[in-house]
C-alpha cells in the first residue's frame, strides 16, 4: 500500500496531563478515524456542540498557544504539538477526545506524542493523500516580524529565525523539510520562557501549570532546568514546531517554502488567512498512488467543506 495513501493510528490511545496555561487536569483518548474525516476534537466533558475542527478559520486566539472554537463558542486550546507531530508523521484522520480545555502539555515538547504513536502504529487506507500547494508568494508582516509562503516542488520547508536580547537565547536560526528530514530534534524541543515573564503570565491568568518539567526557564544568561538543552537550537526547533502544527490547521499537507523571522502563532494565522482569502494562491491536489499529482482543484469551498 501506497505511503501516498491516508492514514490513521491502528488503535485507540488514552493518556493524562495538566493544561500549562489552564493548570487542570486532562484526560485524553485518540481514536482511529476514517479517510477523509480529518482530525477532529471532541469535548467530551460536554453533551453537546462538542466537536471542534482544528481549522485556521476557527482559531480564535493566538496568545502564547493556538486556541479553536466551534460557533458555540466550545474551545479547544495548545493544541500546535499534537498537530505537529500529526503532520510530521504524516497521520491524516483522527478524533481527539479531551475532557477539558486545554491539551495537556506533558513535557512541553511533541516528544511523548510522537512515542505514543509510534508506538500505536498507524493504519494505511486505500484512499489516496490530499495535498494543498502554494501557488504564488504571499508575505505577512508587522514591524520585525515577518513570514511569508511560496511554491516549493515536492515539499514543505520551514525557514525560521529568531532574535531575543537575552544574551542565552540570541540569534538562532533554523531550515528543514517536514517530508524529508528526521524531525526527532524538532519534535523534542520544549516551549520556553523568560524568568521575568513569568509574573507577568500569572496577571493574564496563563501559565498556570507551567514548572521546570515541562517549560525551559531562561533566567540571564542561563537555564534554570537542571537537565540542560536537549540540542544546542531547542528554541528556535521549538517554534518550528509550533509553525508545523499551525500550518496543518489548513486540514492538509501543505506543499510551499516557509520563510519567517520573529514570528509565533499569530503571525502564522494571519498568513494563512490572507493566502486563502484568493483561492488562486492555492491548489488542493489529489495523489494516487506513486503517480504525479492527477488532479489540481482550485475551489475554496471544497477546501471548507472537508476542513
Amino acid at each position: 500500500m501506497s505511503v501516498l495513501s491516508q492514514s490513521t493510528i491502528s488503535k485507540k490511545i488514552s493518556f493524562s496531563g495538566i493544561g500549562i496555561h489552564t493548570g487542570k487536569s486532562v484526560n485524553v483518548n485518540i481514536l482511529p478515524s476514517s479517510p477523509n474525516s480529518g482530525i477532529i476534537f471532541k469535548r467530551i466533558d460536554l453533551k453537546k456542540n462538542n466537536i471542534v475542527i482544528p481549522n485556521f478559520e476557527n482559531v480564535s486566539d493566538a496568545t502564547l498557544c493556538t486556541t479553536v472554537s466551534n460557533e458555540f463558542g466550545v474551545k479547544v486550546s495548545t493544541i500546535e504539538h499534537l498537530m505537529g507531530a500529526l503532520l510530521g508523521l504524516g497521520v491524516d484522520n483522527l478524533i481527539v477526545e479531551i475532557d477539558s480545555q486545554e491539551m495537556p502539555i506533558l513535557d512541553g515538547s511533541a516528544k511523548e506524542f510522537v512515542k505514543l504513536l509510534k508506538e500505536t502504529g498507524l493504519k494505511n487506507s486505500d484512499v489516496p493523500i490530499k495535498l494543498i500547494k502554494i501557488n504564488n508568494h504571499i508575505e505577512y508582516s508587522e514591524g520585525n516580524k515577518y513570514i511569508s509562503l511560496d511554491k516549493s516542488n515536492t515539499t514543505l520547508e520551514i525557514d525560521f529565525e529568531i532574535d531575543y536580547k537575552n544574551k542565552f537565547i540570541k540569534n538562532q536560526k533554523n531550515k528543514i523539510n517536514v517530508f524529508e528530514d528526521n524531525l526527532d530534534e524538532i519534535f523534542n524541543s520544549r516551549t520556553f520562557c523568560l524568568y521575568e515573564d513569568i509574573e507577568k503570565l500569572k496577571k493574564i491568568g496563563l501559565g498556570k501549570g507551567g514548572s521546570l518539567e515541562n517549560a525551559i526557564v531562561v533566567q540571564d544568561n542561563k537555564i534554570l532546568n537542571e537537565s540542560g538543552l536537549r540540542n544546542n537550537k531547542e528554541f528556535v526547533n521549538h517554534k518550528i514546531l509550533d509553525c508545523m502544527g499551525d500550518l496543518y490547521l489548513v486540514g492538509y499537507r501543505l506543499i510551499g517554502s516557509l520563510r519567517c523571522r520573529h514570528g509565533g502563532h499569530s503571525l502564522t494565522n494571519k498568513l494563512l488567512r490572507k493566502v486563502f482569502s484568493d483561492n488562486r494562491n492555492y491548489s488542493l491536489i489529489e495523489i494516487k498512488g506513486k503517480n504525479l499529482p492527477h488532479s489540481l482543484i482550485n475551489n475554496r469551498h471544497i477546501l471548507k467543506s472537508i476542513a
